[in-house]
């Protein structure tokens, strides 16, 4: 568990994006695949209860499509609140656009996680709000010369371009060559995502 520290004043929340269906993966369920002896979904899924229990963040929302009932299943315990997005074979913009919507209006800031991301800490999401004073478009990591996941997203601010999106595109699109986009330094976890079998077994 992280060291708990001083709490956020409220209004980040945190969406976890785990309704695809992962078709590169293959016919197994990706997110359902045992990593460590849990779900692979469960590990970021992990890291967010974390992060909100320690710090303040929050509320968790799951967004689920895909195997709905197995992947709510493998999460079952934790501090989440589930919404399932009926169109999320329309793309990840859908999911995201869900996720957002089911936040509180009190969560101008969101920190969006991809659910096949296992390797992304708890104190990155920390240090993703601690950069977040509102006046941001978004907050994103920096690993290796390349942007990653997790983003914090200011999301009544980005409003009208994530109204606009479309197919299997996140926000990255939108942000690229903003001005308003601060970086910070990432970590290994933040440019690790898993799409084969045989990336999953590379851990």
């Amino acid at each position: 568990m992280p060291e708990p520290g001083p709490a956020f004043p409220p209004g980040i929340g945190i969406v976890l994006l785990a309704a695809g269906r992962g078709t590169r993966f293959g016919p197994e369920p990706k997110l359902l695949a045992a990593l460590g002896g849990r779900p692979l979904v469960r590990h970021a899924a992990e890291a967010a209860c974390e992060a909100a229990c320690a710090w303040g963040l929050g509320p968790v929302v799951a967004v689920l499509g895909a195997h709905a009932p197995a992947v709510r299943a493998a999460l079952s315990g934790l501090d989440i609140r589930f919404v399932e997005n009926p169109a999320y074979a329309d793309g990840l913009s859908t999911s995201l656009r869900a996720g957002l919507a089911a936040l509180p209006e009190a969560c101008p800031g969101a920190v969006v996680m991809l659910g096949d991301m296992p390797r992304v800490a708890p104190a990155l999401l920390r240090r993703l709000a601690e950069a977040f004073d509102g006046r941001a478009a978004a907050i994103v990591p920096v690993w290796q010369g390349r942007r990653g996941n997790p983003v914090l997203l200011n999301h009544r601010r980005l409003a009208p371009e994530l109204d606009g999106l479309a197919g299997d595109r996140g926000a990255g699109p939108l942000l690229a060559g903003r001005p308003d986009v601060v970086e910070i330094a990432g970590e290994a976890g933040s440019g690790l995502d898993i799409d084969t079998p045989e990336a999953l077994a590379a851990l």
